[in-house]
């Protein structure tokens, strides 16, 4: 009868994966098959996809409780899974890193087969699994960089002392432990970043005794939030290590209900949303405003364009156009990952840190520095123009994003040796004149900003809650006028 009970039960569960389960399939990462990945898709997609990561101190793979095992309850809630059963890096980190964002990039390169949005595409990785989601969520180049992490007790730093030793050395290897700059760059914390490093949720237990959370998990956040990103960190009493999925654990009821509330209130773009990428200094990268990432112009401007609009925030504060400037934008990893974001439409506000005395001693490079930005953006503008014959008129086809050139607001005060002097009378006419020479798009934000300091902070330089909402509006309204 025991028998009988157990075999319907399995049945049950099999019939039950089934139905939520519309396709189960494995694909080889390397010719010898050492590396494979296995997909679940889902019977109603949402378009929501995760890459799994199971742990296993960088030495065997947990991908049952850690892998597999979820795929049930993700398919259940239409999205799109796949676990990656990584080679063990043996000191090289290269190979395990590989792997992840092979599958990264496949599953983006084959969304519409798979019926996935590749700009909601996650991570989900397990104690070393988890650290190397979280190098793939920091390190990794834009095109296999996650949409948003889900770190379940994750190992974060690389140093033994105070991490899981073998998962320090199985990556780094043992003489990789013993060099500072290479345990500080993959301890992950370090390598957070405002606005390009995706949302998170961290999952762990307080009496982990392997992998400690005060020293993995909580820098990772406290990492997170420092830099104004989002990040929510779930610490249960008790649960050991290495729960993952398993229904064993104390809580897990209670971390499925977590993790699917975090999921459902996380933003699903849509897959066809126009694309616009905001390039500036620290006006844009929101300095000065509590929680930027949320409450920046680049925020507010996606509130007011709705869905029908995916707008990125790749501001860094200080940065100059000039290349010879202090500190250049170009020099960023924010301008590789915004040309890397392929966007339909730009916003380059840059040339407020230009005018101090220091950087504008290179003012006759402004003019060629900002038409390599452009010319970057759009190389079309280096070609000839192609003609047809449409209305007897010439027809110029563009080949990358419509670009909006925004003057710098005006500076209220000399702050930094900002200098409002020279914004006026240099800056604004080389971009007027580049502007016209390329037929690209002026925002005159230096007019339409207006004069009211109520609308800025007290350094009067960059705009506060008020100023980035205005700021947004002027921005918001050109763009839909063109689109």
């Amino acid at each position: 009868m025991k028998r009988k009970i157990v075999f319907y039960g399995l049945l049950l569960c099999a019939m039950i994966t089934q139905a939520q389960t519309a396709r189960k399939f494995t694909i080889n990462l390397t010719e010898d098959g050492k590396a494979n990945m296995v997909g679940f898709l889902p019977e109603k997609p949402t378009g929501r996809a995760i890459v799994g990561v199971p742990g296993g101190g960088y030495s065997v793979l947990s991908n049952t409780h850690e892998g597999t095992l979820a795929s049930d309850w993700l398919n259940k809630r239409g999205i799109a899974y796949f676990v990656v059963n990584y080679r063990m890096p043996k000191g090289d980190r290269t190979i395990p890193i590989g792997d992840v964002e092979k599958v990264m990039r496949m599953v983006r390169d084959s969304a519409e087969v798979w019926k996935v949005n590749p700009h909601d595409l996650g991570i989900m990785g397990f104690s070393a699994g988890g650290h190397l989601a979280s190098v793939i969520s920091t390190l990794s180049d834009f095109d296999a960089r996650p949409d948003f992490s889900i770190l379940f007790y994750p190992v974060i730093s690389m140093d033994e002392r105070v991490s899981h030793k073998w998962s320090c050395q199985n990556f780094l290897s043992k003489e990789g432990q013993k060099n500072p700059e290479l345990v500080r760059k993959y301890s992950t914390n370090n390598a957070v970043r405002r606005h390009l490093t995706p949302p998170a949720i961290i999952i762990t237990a307080s009496d982990d005794p392997l992998v400690n959370p005060i020293t993995n998990g909580l820098t990772y956040y406290k990492a997170m939030h420092d830099a104004g990103n989002e990040c929510a960190y779930y610490s249960y009493p008790t649960g050991n290590h290495g729960f993952g999925f398993g229904p064993w654990f104390k809580y897990h009821n209670q971390m499925l209900t977590d993790l699917g509330n975090w999921l459902d209130y996380r933003p699903s773009p849509k897959a066809d949303a126009i694309k616009v990428a905001c390039i500036g200094n620290s006006i844009t990268d929101g300095h000065g405003i509590d929680f930027a990432p949320a409450n920046g112009y680049p925020a507010q401007l996606q509130k007011l364009l709705g869905e029908d609009y995916l707008v990125k925030n790749f501001g860094v504060s200080a940065r100059t156009m000039l290349n010879k400037g202090d500190f250049p934008y170009m020099n960023e990893m924010a301008w590789k990952d915004a040309v890397a974001f392929k966007p339909d439409v730009v916003i380059i506000k840059l040339g407020t840190n230009d005018s101090k005395p220091e950087n504008w001693q290179y003012n006759a490079e402004f003019k060629q520095d900002l038409k390599q930005m452009i010319t970057t953006l759009r190389p079309d503008l280096l070609k000839p123009a192609k003609k047809g014959k449409k209305n007897k008129k010439t027809v110029v086809k563009n080949e990358g994003p419509q670009i909006f050139l925004c003057t710098p607001i005006k500076a209220f005060k000399p702050s930094w040796n900002i200098s409002e002097e020279v914004i006026v009378n240099n800056i604004i006419p080389i971009q007027q004149e580049v502007a016209k020479e390329y037929n690209i798009e002026v925002i005159d934000l230096h007019t339409l900003f207006g004069e009211d300091q109520e609308t800025m902070q007290d350094d009067g330089i960059h705009p506060n809650g008020k100023g980035v909402q205005k700021m947004a509006k002027i921005i918001a309204d050109a763009i839909t006028i063109e689109h």
